[in-house]
């Protein structure tokens, strides 16, 4: 079988009855991974959503709520866990080979019955800020990207977050200074010159989870390039958005990206 196909399905409960809920297992560069995978129940065919989590292990876990908000609007969502969570097959190591559980999900979207293949998104939250910038030069049919209060550093990961670092030398196998290419080979900005997709940058300007430099580097190393990149910088909030702003945030974003 190849990577992307769907192996085991189990049906969750929704909280929303417009939306078919399961938790599936698809391969991924001989892993059997886990997502969930959201569905609108209205026969039809919709544009497809990757919807990239943040943190590691059981920080940031992908929550059905969330995943049922984006396909409420039209969307039919894929949301892997990454390997090595929640009963996935594998070790997750922070954007690095796991960024192929990413790709890998992108392709179980295009061999959905109800997804337009030539219109599939990808949404990252936080760490999932670079798994989505890595799903864009990975895939060059992704129609749009949209990073929220996203990663695109990781050495700047590094120096901001002290609670992380521990974490960080474990799963990535030492320091930025000591093993600069690690975290070189897990930043997407140096990669940027194939750039194809329309993106989105979203984040808060007092974010201490994910500085909004995070947001500058992307954007500026994009423009350097002669690429365009939108954004929505809100001047009052953090990493997270109080729930009236982030619904109206979500309906915004997924208006742009069904614009696209």
């Amino acid at each position: 079988m190849e990577n992307g196909s769907i192996v085991e399905r189990q049906v969750m409960p929704s909280p929303n009855p417009a939306v078919r809920l399961e938790i599936v297992t698809y391969l991924s560069e001989g892993l059997k991974v886990k997502g969930l995978l959201a569905e609108p129940v209205q026969e039809g065919v919709y544009d497809g959503f990757l919807y990239l989590r943040g943190g590691i292990k059981n920080v940031g876990k992908v929550r059905p709520g969330r995943i049922v908000q984006f396909a409420s609007e039209g969307f039919v969502v894929m949301a892997p866990f990454y390997r090595g969570n929640q009963g996935g097959e594998g070790n997750e190591d922070f954007a690095g080979e796991d960024r192929y559980d990413a790709l890998h999900a992108l392709t179980l979207l295009k061999n959905h019955s109800k997804v337009i293949n030539e219109r599939i998104h990808v949404f990252g939250f936080s760490r999932g800020g670079v798994m989505a910038l890595f799903a864009g030069l990975l895939d060059r049919d992704v129609k749009s990207v949209v990073t929220w209060g996203g990663v695109s550093d990781m050495t700047l990961t590094y120096e901001e977050r002290e609670d992380m670092r521990r974490m960080m030398k474990r799963v990535i196998g030492g320091t930025p200074s000591k093993y600069p290419e690690r975290y070189h080979w897990r930043t997407p900005l140096y990669e940027l010159e194939d750039w194809h997709a329309p993106i989105l940058i979203i984040h808060g300007m007092h974010d201490q989870n994910v500085s909004v430099q995070h947001a500058h580097l992307l954007e500026n190393r994009l423009l350097e390039l002669g690429i365009k990149a939108e954004t929505m910088y809100f001047e009052e909030y953090t990493h997270y958005f109080p729930p009236a702003v982030n619904r109206k945030v979500v309906k915004d974003l997924t208006a742009w990206m069904k614009k696209q």
